[in-house]
């Protein structure tokens, strides 16, 4: 396959490092949004989670639920949780 040879102008270079720059700004804002102001929020989703699917259980199939037994939860790791996108 032969590509089209294509040059960008030093303006369109210069819109493309702006553009970068900002997206990654936004994208550290975000992420710190969601990693520092919503932890405690997510620490309680995560909780109630695991007890709903221990108790209550989850859809199998039509109406048939599965609870979830203790030892097969997985460990809580020793790291924070990160959301990452």
């Amino acid at each position: 396959m032969k590509l089209i040879p294509y040059q960008k102008t030093a303006a369109a270079r210069k819109w493309l490092r702006e553009e970068s720059a900002e997206q990654q700004k936004r994208y550290r804002r975000i992420a710190r949004y969601v990693n520092e102001t919503m932890a405690a929020d997510r620490r309680k989703a995560i909780d109630a989670f695991l007890e709903r699917i221990q108790t209550r259980g989850y859809s199998v199939h039509f109406d048939q639920l599965r609870q979830i037994p203790p030892a097969e939860i997985p460990k809580e790791p020793r790291r924070k949780h990160r959301f990452v996108y």
